[in-house]
């Protein structure tokens, strides 16, 4: 009985063994599936119930995605400055929970409108944008350096996972039920987040005195940091870009390819096996050409297979197979990218800065996808959907340059960085 125990438990990755880290995967992991259901239940609730047109549709994602651009670093300060980051990610659950509830309790009395998405949208983004800044520090109180590869495949794999199933049921939610309604599933996965997080202990980082220009230590760090620029670069413009081909998928393929909710759940979900695919694959691709050349790989993995979506067409059949490629292909490549930059940025970051620069860099980082979202409402307006596509795929496959004369082509493992004062208390 003790041998066939102990040959389970070998399945089992060594960091769900610590209770601490496994309460806080485990919100991670519902929080992600909840949001899943959002990423196609909020536009085809724009779609669908409200009949919005492209441009509104931009205003939409920008609505959800400017709080990146304006509070990323003022938030990024105060966390620093005040600490509580557990209890701020649980609040900013709480708070996520209350708003996406609010939509289709609105629906149901008949009073939705395309105004009260915006403001959803905005206040959802504000409170997620607390959410972040909090969590690379609660991220490496309870990871110890050495598993920093293993515990963000954890996190993204989660993220995979979600991915290929959230959007199949977010399709059919929408369909059974509609698509206010869906994001109710939303609301439950904030609470099962916060109670989750709520039952955990980690001990922070000392917080950082107030003092003259403490503000700008995020930004001086970045611009220091070869490193963090030339991944600054790349990152920003991938997500311009993609942004711009994200604000106009959901209504490309329902319009232009006619392509039914349930069936473009279903695709998405189907093809977000790439994404757990590429977070199963990222440790052994980082070990074997460095963790650095797998990052800039990544650039140009992530946003290439999304040609696929443009270039569709004929029958159905084809049409959907496309689609599914081009999920299946980018959901590889950003799980790679994903997973080699927060471990990068995990080695690097001093725990009294992090953030500040998480703030900072979310600032540039998260801030441009809203500007894509409203530039692909203009653009779509102007020459039609399918060419503003094709703009977004060739402008991303750009960011890789930012990476081509940096130190990320020659860092082959994570740099040393001092270890924590305690990992975890439960």
């Amino acid at each position: 009985m003790t041998t066939r125990v102990r040959e389970r438990r070998t399945f089992v990755p060594p960091l769900l063994t610590d209770r601490p880290f496994r309460r806080y995967w485990t919100a991670q992991t519902i929080s992600l599936f909840g949001d899943e259901v959002s990423l196609i239940a909020l536009p085809l609730t724009g779609v669908l119930a409200l009949h919005a047109n492209p441009a509104q549709m931009g205003y939409l994602m920008a609505a959800w995605l400017a709080p990146s651009l304006l509070f990323s670093l003022p938030a990024g300060v105060l966390i620093d400055r005040h600490g509580h980051r557990r209890l701020a990610m649980i609040g900013a659950d709480l708070g996520r929970a209350a708003l996406m509830a609010s939509i289709p309790i609105v629906f149901l009395a008949g009073a939705l409108s395309i105004v009260q998405l915006y403001a959803v949208a905005f206040a959802v983004g504000t409170l997620s944008v607390v959410f972040a800044v909090s969590d690379g520090t609660l991220f490496v109180a309870l990871v110890p350096p050495d598993q920093y590869i293993a515990g963000n495949s954890l996190l993204h794999g989660s993220r995979a996972l979600a991915s290929v199933s959230g959007p199949s049921i977010g399709g059919a939610l929408v369909q059974v039920l509609s698509a206010p309604a869906a994001l109710l599933a939303d609301a439950v996965s904030y609470l099962a987040s916060a109670f989750c997080l709520f039952r955990i202990r980690p001990v922070e980082p000392a917080t950082q005195p107030r003092g003259e220009g403490a503000g700008a230590g995020g930004v001086r760090f970045i611009a220091g940091s070869a490193v963090m620029r030339a991944a600054l670069g790349a990152t920003a413009t991938i997500n311009f870009f993609t942004y711009m081909f994200a604000a106009l998928f959901v209504l490309y393929a329902t319009t232009a390819l006619h392509v039914p909710p349930g069936l473009l759940g279903a695709v998405l979900g189907a093809g977000a096996i790439g994404g757990l695919l590429g977070s199963m694959i990222t440790g052994r691709v980082a070990a074997r050409i460095g963790v650095g050349p797998a990052f800039t790989v990544s650039c140009l993995l992530f946003p290439a297979p999304l040609m696929l979506v443009p270039a569709a067409g004929g029958s159905r059949a084809v049409v959907l197979a496309l689609l599914f490629l081009a999920e299946f292909g980018s959901g590889v490549g950003v799980m790679i990218l994903d997973i080699t930059v927060g471990s990068i940025f995990a080695a690097v970051i001093p725990d009294t800065l992090r953030a500040r620069v998480s703030g900072a860099y979310r600032a540039v980082n998260y801030g441009v996808r809203p500007l894509g979202s409203l530039t692909a409402g203009a653009l779509g307006t102007a020459i039609g959907p399918r060419p503003t596509l094709w703009i977004a795929t060739a402008g991303a496959l750009a960011g890789v340059i930012w990476l081509l004369p940096s130190p990320l082509l020659r860092m082959r493992t994570l740099p040393a960085r001092e270890p924590a004062e305690s990992r975890s208390a439960s």
